[in-house]
Order: C-alpha cells, then sequence, then structure tokens
C-alpha cells in the first residue's frame, strides 16, 4: 500500500510506523504524502478506535530529511513544504477524533519532536529523547512546537528547549509532564499495546468530542466552554455507549462500549 509507512489495523487499533529507518524516519516529499494519507484513512475508517504512531528502527523521527533539502535547493520554499506537507499531518492529527498514541521509540527530533507533541499521549523507551533542533540549523520551530511545547511547559522552559537545542531525555520529560510513561525498551510494545486495547474497548464518539473540548479550551473563556461542554453533554448523553455505561454500572458489571 505505502512504500515509507507501514499501515495496519486489527481489533480496533491502527498503527501508522514511519518506515525510512535507514535515516531515522526523517521526512521526504513521499513519506509526508502517505503519512498525512494514512491519517485520513485512520481517521475514516470507522472500525479503527485508536491510532498508535511510531518508527521503524533505532529512531521516532527525525524530522525533515537535509539532504532532501539540500538535492532540491533553490527549488523549494521552506513556507510551501510547511504549509503543504507539515501542517496536514499536525492537524489531521489533533482534529481525528480518536486518540492517538505516541509510541516513542527513540529520538525525536526536529519536526519528529512536533509530531510527538502533537499526539494526545506518549509512551516513551527510557532510551528515547526529544530535542528541538530547529535553531541549531538556524531555523525556527514549525509543525505545532510553538504552540504545544510553551503549554506544556511554560514559555521559559520552551525558549530553553528550543534556543539551546536542549536534548531531553524520556525521564525528564515525564518529570515535565510531556510524557505520560516511560518503560524499559523491551517492554515498550507490551505497554502501548495494553493503552492502545484499553482505548479500543473505550467509548469512542465521546473521545472524540474530549479532544475537541481540551483544543477549544486553548482559546475559549470559561462562559464559552461551560456553554460548550453542556452542548457536547447533550450529544454525549444520547449515545449508545452512555446507555450501555450507565446499564453497567446499575448492573454492576464491565461496561461493553461499541463507539457509537
Amino acid at each position: 500500500m505505502y512504500n515509507t509507512v507501514i499501515f495496519k489495523v486489527e481489533n480496533g487499533i491502527c498503527s501508522i510506523t514511519l518506515n525510512r529507518p535507514d535515516v531515522f524516519n526523517s521526512f521526504n516529499e513521499e513519506l509526508s504524502a502517505e503519512f498525512i494519507d494514512a491519517l485520513k484513512k485512520a481517521g475514516k475508517d470507522e472500525n479503527v478506535r485508536v491510532v498508535i504512531i511510531s518508527g521503524h528502527g533505532k529512531a521516532f523521527c527525525s524530522g525533515q530529511d537535509l539532504k532532501d533539502i539540500k538535492n532540491h535547493e533553490g527549488e523549494r520554499s521552506l513556507a510551501d513544504s510547511v504549509l503543504r506537507r507539515y501542517n496536514p499531518m499536525i492537524l489531521a492529527i489533533r482534529d481525528m477524533a480518536k486518540p492517538i498514541i505516541c509510541k516513542l521509540n527513540g529520538v525525536a527530533a526536529g519536526a519528529g519532536a512536533s509530531l510527538a507533541l502533537a499526539c494526545d499521549i506518549i509512551i516513551a523507551a527510557e532510551t528515547a529523547t526529544l530535542i528541538e533542533v530547529f535553531a541549531n540549523v538556524g531555523l525556527v520551530p514549525d509543525s505545532g512546537s510553538s504552540f504545544f511545547l510553551p503549554r506544556l511547559v511554560g514559555y521559559n522552559k520552551a525558549f530553553e528547549l528550543i534556543t539551546l537545542a536542549s536534548k531531553v531525555s524520556a525521564k525528564e520529560a515525564q518529570e515535565l509532564g510531556i510524557i505520560y510513561k516511560v518503560v524499559a525498551a523491551e517492554e515498550l510494545d507490551g505497554a502501548v499495546n495494553e493503552l492502545a486495547s484499553r482505548y479500543a474497548a473505550g467509548p469512542t464518539k465521546t473521545y472524540g468530542m474530549i479532544k475537541k473540548m481540551l483544543n477549544k479550551a486553548y482559546t475559549a473563556t470559561l462562559p464559552e466552554m461551560l456553554q460548550y461542554e453542556a452542548y457536547c453533554q447533550e450529544i454525549a448523553g444520547k449515545s449508545e455507549d452512555y446507555k450501555e455505561g450507565v446499564a453497567a454500572f446499575t448492573g454492576k458489571r464491565k461496561p461493553q462500549f461499541k463507539g457509537k
């Protein structure tokens, strides 16, 4: 199906794996196009209830393939590249009404770090690292890092991490509130699959509305959010999963959500 992406759907879990391990899964034109297509496919597939994004090999994603840029030097606009290739993938992740897990198996640098930050929740191998490497090549952060990072760690820490291109270990990122869980490298598959299975068995439509609510909360006022909560709660209250949740609670059993 794809040359640079491994796409698999099983038991409600969609795995999208960046597959250019020889260049640490850095983005070229083909990978970015295929990755965007894979995200769209996962978003439209009703059988998909949770998505895992990971990288094949030692790295998660090292950002833009600088050799690819060098090969096309003078032929490309960086603004066009950001608008056409990177922004659509970040928006696809944030707008998808399903939980998206980042399986951080190795280094996430530049746009790769932005990609990790855009996911809803991150589980990392203890050997994984994050680095906002843009300033080292005279560039500013893109792909959402300037949006996500200060909201996660505050302005001053974000300024430090971006301007000094400080490498952040998985453990430090967990302490900063960026990463949900850090495990030994050999335990990463099991930990991610366990969390994915939990989400796949959960109330998918509810998760989707929660994502929209949290995204809206970045810019909305308290009165606006209170109104939006009421609006979303009305929709959730009419779902099949809500009926099942109440029935399971009163029946003292585990709910069998269908994501509807």
